[in-house]
């Protein structure tokens, strides 16, 4: 057998965080020998520590502004050497190669790096670590012998375990931390790969869109869920959610409150005026615009009072008592609000179950895209974020709309475009009246909505329709005219056009094509 010095530790870490706390445990109640690399080196002797430099443990010098310094065999042989083969410990022994027991590598800050607007070609190559990933890779390949670590957050966890002598419990989490390792490592490929992919001389434009010739997901899991839709489906959260959410109060988010919570915060993106919406199964059924949060409320919640029964309520202001008085007495699961007063707190926390969470940003113009599992693959698409533009719209009928009217046709065609399709919304100035979604025929969804504007005690005399998509036969516009309403809002585009038109004109109702569709499937 190789004769045992005392055990050794590789450390070349990026980030710094923890390391010295770390170094000196290693160092002082385990024992270890620590060796490093330039700048960790020197932040380890700056500290008090007593660190080898790789150069001096191979024999040869770093080169080539630090791109060779740990690509040796005398470091790649030290962690890849299995303690349990004589073969391999003749090899190290002929050749004076000494065993490596633990490596804390993390990686040049890439993702980062290139993520810059000012960043140029020259400077992305030099942030592509080769020798760290080596390192890990071959560490975590030897992990029934080597503990690796990629991530600062797992020193504390890794000291426990070599502290403790349990060496069950040091074999699995070692185990855990090599999966790790990958995961990072496939990770900071793909982002290389998808970064150069951009740096050719003729790019390629579906690249430069964002929808790389291949397609590599890496999100960490944030939380297991206590199930899916149903309660008979596992589930889990995988990527940033939490990032963009602080929760205050409350159970645990479950797997629909997160789908809701994200199509509730898309939607009072729209919006710049205090706003209320409530939120049912990603549908808004309850919208509005005022000059208080108060009001903006009273008004959401009169379109249908029996929407925040197990829905979601958001607001685009702060919360304050006079708001959280009324939603106290509802039965609603989420509020979401970008910050509470703590006279609001102290009254919705009286309710035990109820999630409280605050925005941290808004969610209305980020680039993010959408991914849909399908049989063999996945689909992904830019999320429909284009800005409504009354500039492209355009009056086909002969009346124009009045102020008034074009007023409640702006604001229903933002919350149409956040409708499951088949989408219809009754509104009158800066609120709805009645939402009808998901319907087969686009002509159910009016009637739903004059339905749920009726059961509310709404007049629809005098309000304005919005469709997401065009009206394929003239008898859902004539729906919303017998409903009271006397203006509508359209892609346009139906091979029926002018027979919409003409039952427009006949009813003396004003009705604009944008020319552009929302469908939400």
């Amino acid at each position: 057998m190789l004769a045992r010095m005392q055990p050794t530790a590789l450390l070349s870490v990026s980030d710094k965080s923890g390391l010295i706390d770390f170094a000196r445990a290693l160092a002082g109640d385990l024992g270890y020998r620590l060796l490093s690399t330039g700048g960790t080196a020197r932040t380890l002797r700056e500290n008090g520590l007593e660190v080898i430099d790789v150069s001096d443990w191979t024999g040869f010098p770093e080169m080539m502004e630090g791109r060779v310094k740990t690509l040796h065999p005398k470091v790649h042989g030290g962690l890849l050497c299995r303690r349990d083969s004589e073969d391999h410990l003749a090899a190290a022994r002929s050749h004076g190669i000494e065993l490596i027991d633990l490596v804390a590598v993390n990686l040049y800050p890439f993702e980062q790096t290139v993520a810059r607007p000012d960043i140029d070609r020259a400077e992305g190559i030099e942030m592509i670590d080769i020798g760290g990933p080596s390192m890990l890779r071959s560490a975590a390949k030897n992990a029934d012998a080597v503990t690796v670590l990629c991530d600062p957050t797992d020193y504390p966890a890794t000291l426990a375990a070599l502290k403790s002598g349990d060496a069950a419990a040091l074999s699995a989490l070692r185990r855990r931390l090599a999966a790790k390792v990958f995961a990072r490592t496939a990770a900071y490929d793909r982002a290389i790969a998808s970064w150069l992919e951009t740096q050719t001389d003729e790019p390629d434009p579906d690249l430069l869109a964002g929808f790389p010739p291949t397609l590599t997901l890496q999100w960490p899991r944030v939380q297991r869920l206590r199930y899916g839709e149903n309660p008979h489906q596992q589930a889990a959260l995988y990527g940033t959610f939490f990032d963009h959410f602080e929760k205050l109060h409350g159970k645990e988010l479950s797997y629909n409150n997160i789908l809701d919570v994200t199509a509730a915060s898309f939607l009072i993106g729209e919006f710049q005026r205090p706003t209320a919406a409530i939120i049912k199964h990603t549908n808004p059924c309850g919208v509005a615009s005022a000059d208080t949060l108060e009001e903006a409320w009273a008004a959401a919640y009169a379109t249908d009072t029996q929407a925040p029964f197990g829905g979601i309520i958001i607001v685009n202001r702060t919360l304050d008592e006079a708001l959280a008085e009324p939603l106290g007495g509802l039965f609603c699961e989420i509020v979401i609000a970008p910050e509470f007063t703590p006279g609001a707190l102290a009254l919705l926390r009286k309710k035990k179950n109820l999630r409280l969470l605050v925005s941290r940003e808004r969610m209305g113009a980020e680039a993010l895209q959408e991914v849909r599992s399908v049989i063999g693959g996945v689909l992904v698409q830019d999320r429909d974020r284009a800005p409504v533009n009354p500039a492209e719209f355009r009056v086909v009928t002969r009346r124009q709309p009045t102020a008034e009217e074009l007023a409640g046709l702006h604001f229903a065609w933002r919350v149409v475009r956040h409708v499951k399709s088949n989408a219809i919304v009754y509104g009158r100035g800066e609120r709805t009246l009645g939402v009808g979604a998901g319907q087969m025929a686009r002509v159910d969804s009016s009637r739903i909505a004059v339905w749920k504007a009726g059961q509310s005690g709404l007049d629809l005399r005098g309000s304005v329709v919005a469709s997401e998509a065009l009206f394929p036969f003239a008898d859902g516009l004539i729906a919303a005219a017998e409903a009271g309403a006397t203006a509508a809002i359209q892609p346009g585009g139906s091979i029926r056009d002018e027979e919409v038109i003409a039952a427009a004109d006949d009813r003396g109702l004003a009705m604009i094509f944008t020319g552009r569709r929302h469908f939400r499937h």
